[in-house]
């Protein structure tokens, strides 16, 4: 049976998976700086600061797979990103391989490409275009992680998460939505695919509306449950309660990227 190592546990992502992947994998290690407040008797928890090199090694004694979803989850300054999901990020590689880890998948974002335009259907081998310090952090996993696999044999899987959720919530997620379910699949497929190397794949369900193109993810064997136009109505009256932005509705990262734009606005063509 083998050991998982799941950080991040304490965040959105991982309280959804904690109760979603035991069934999976019994032998689950939960980790996140913070313990999370409803932290079951059953559930094994060890605490860790990542950008704390003897602490990520520490969790990851006697561990066969991880799931790194720890780290700072939204834009911040460089300040706040660089601990945790640069440095923190590097500990997270580099303590694997001290420890005879076999695999890791790591939770890459669609930010780490949210420059594109929404008109510009992309694979996984563009390259990247983040639209923010966070993306520029997710890049720079992407590149670790293949660092690690080519040199030092890890068997490494980055997931361009869109959004994660029950159901999509404007008009941008129909085209980025990935539904809880079909983010254990894609896990899985990290975890326990026997032709996986280095991959970098789309963290989506079945999105009509998707600028992404993510058939390796099919090649593998994802087949994403989750339908997005079942939620059309719903994320198009949720849309009509924004207020139009240039940037934010041009490029695939959203709001992420009129965050603190100044860039050239004749560029953006409606």
């Amino acid at each position: 049976m083998p050991r998982i190592l799941m950080t991040g546990a304490s965040g959105g992502i991982g309280t959804s998976l904690r109760k979603l992947l035991p069934p999976i994998y019994p032998d689950l290690v939960l980790s996140d700086i913070k313990t999370p407040a409803d932290l079951a008797p059953h559930e094994k928890f060890k605490a860790a600061e990542l950008s704390d090199l003897a602490q990520v090694e520490a969790i990851c004694e006697g561990v066969d797979g991880i799931l790194h979803f720890g780290g700072y989850s939204v834009e911040g300054s460089w300040e706040t990103i660089l601990p945790s999901n640069i440095i923190g990020c590097y500990n997270l590689f580099e303590a694997a391989r001290r420890k005879g880890v076999k695999r890791v998948v790591f939770a890459s974002s669609n930010h780490a490409v949210g420059f594109y335009p929404r008109y510009h259907r992309i694979g996984t081998d563009v390259t990247p275009r983040p639209d923010g310090y966070y993306g520029v952090s997710k890049a720079f996993g992407e590149a670790t992680g293949a660092l690690y696999a080519d040199k030092h044999g890890l068997k490494v899987t980055c997931l361009r998460i869109g959004n994660f959720g029950d159901k999509p919530l404007d008009h941008r997620r129909l085209s980025i939505w990935l539904k809880p379910e079909d983010m254990v699949q894609l896990c899985r497929i990290g975890l326990e695919h026997p032709d996986i190397h280095f991959e970098i794949l789309y963290g989506a369900s079945n999105n009509e509306r998707s600028w992404w193109d993510n058939h390796r993810a099919y090649e593998l064997g994802y087949r994403p449950a989750g339908r997005a136009e079942d939620f059309v109505a719903h994320a198009m009256a949720e849309q009509a309660k924004l207020k139009p932005d240039p940037v934010a509705d041009f490029y695939q990262g959203g709001a992420f990227c009129s965050m603190g734009f100044s860039g050239d606005k004749s560029r953006i063509v409606e």
